[in-house]
């Protein structure tokens, strides 16, 4: 079975930067899910300025599809969904199979 890679990109509220805070919340929850191999966030840093006026990234890679189910409904996701939900003004979500 192959991986997944989750790549979540926000723009928070206007006039808001919550990236420290949904920082602290993706490390306290979601390495505590059963499949997550590894959870990456953040601001981006690159010198090119091509981030689409995104200003935070969650990469979230997973065992394989079964582990991306499970990890959606999973009590430990729910906080994390919900703050960048409450927080953002956009928000896109992207699955790739490695």
């Amino acid at each position: 079975m192959a991986g997944v890679t989750h790549v979540v990109l926000v723009t928070w509220e206007p006039g808001t930067d919550r990236a420290r805070e949904a920082d602290a919340v993706v490390a306290e929850h979601l390495a505590r899910i059963d499949g997550v191999e590894d959870v990456r966030s953040g601001t981006s840093v690159s010198t090119e300025g091509l981030e689409g006026g995104f200003d935070w990234m969650l990469v979230v890679r997973f065992r394989d599809r079964t582990a991306l189910a499970g990890y959606l409904p999973h009590p430990e996701h729910r906080p994390v969904a919900e703050f960048i939900g409450a927080a953002s003004d956009r928000v896109v979500v992207f699955d790739v199979e490695d």
